[in-house]
């Protein structure tokens, strides 16, 4: 479970996260959607320990992002904005790094690797250099590197950009099967398509506070939208008593 509580932060004058709290409970999946510069991939990645926030906290299985990192990064996986594969190393092996800095070895680190290729259907590719990759295969690369030691928590940005239809569809396959194992999967979408078809709950945030948060039914009742695309507008464009 993730706790996000009233975390702020700033880059120079600018003011990224004024104030966002929300919850992310195991067993579903939470959507953090919002417009471009709304402050999404910097609440992602105070989570995942990358920033400190400047006020408020974050906890993660009950574990402080700040006075805890390191016992935060063994409860998560995250697959950032940016993918940072070694392109001299093949898929396997950038795979098998992450696993040995998490203290994986042997046999054990080995049958994981091997189950994560077949689930996210790398076997083409798996002994392949990263260099010249798809983005698809980034991606899968960058989600098996995540998930070898096989967290509790998952924090996907943007999972889906940039991948063709039949990847989109496998992808969204794959974080709903995460779901469906108990994990807590937090992401980060701009597409409405996506958020609505994947989504337990949403948190809507627009100008570094959360416009509002519940389940995509108690979103369009609280504006009064029919679809959550009309709801998301709205909430963006009145924040007040939108909030549960």
């Amino acid at each position: 479970m993730i706790e996000v509580k009233q975390i702020q932060k700033s880059f120079g004058k600018v003011q990224a996260v004024k104030d966002v709290s929300f919850v992310a409970q195991d067993g579903q999946i939470t959507g953090i959607l919002g417009p471009n510069g709304a402050g999404k991939t910097t609440t992602l990645r105070v989570i995942y320990t990358v920033l400190n926030p400047d006020g408020g906290s974050a906890l993660v299985d009950g574990f402080d992002v700040r006075r805890d990192p390191q016992q935060v990064l063994r409860r998560i996986g995250a697959l950032p904005d940016a993918h940072g594969l070694y392109p001299r190393l093949t898929a396997r092996e950038n795979i098998r790094y992450y696993g040995e800095l998490h203290g994986m070895s042997g046999k054990a680190l080995e049958d994981r690797i091997q189950s994560l290729a077949e689930l996210l259907d790398m076997g083409e590719f798996i002994d392949r250099r990263t260099d010249g990759f798809s983005n698809g295969q980034r991606v899968k690369v960058s989600i098996g590197r995540a998930l070898v030691h096989d967290p509790q928590n998952v924090l996907l940005d943007e999972p889906t950009n940039g991948l063709d239809v039949m990847s989109t569809r496998a992808m969204r396959e794959f974080i709903r099967s995460l779901r469906d194992q108990g994990k807590c999967v937090l992401f980060s979408s701009h597409i409405m398509q996506e958020v609505s078809a994947l989504c337990d709950r949403i948190v809507v945030i627009s100008g570094g506070v959360v416009a509002a948060n519940g389940t995509p039914d108690e979103l369009r009742k609280a504006t009064g939208k029919e679809n959550l695309e009309d709801a998301f507008v709205a909430a963006i464009g009145s924040e007040e008593g939108l909030t549960k």
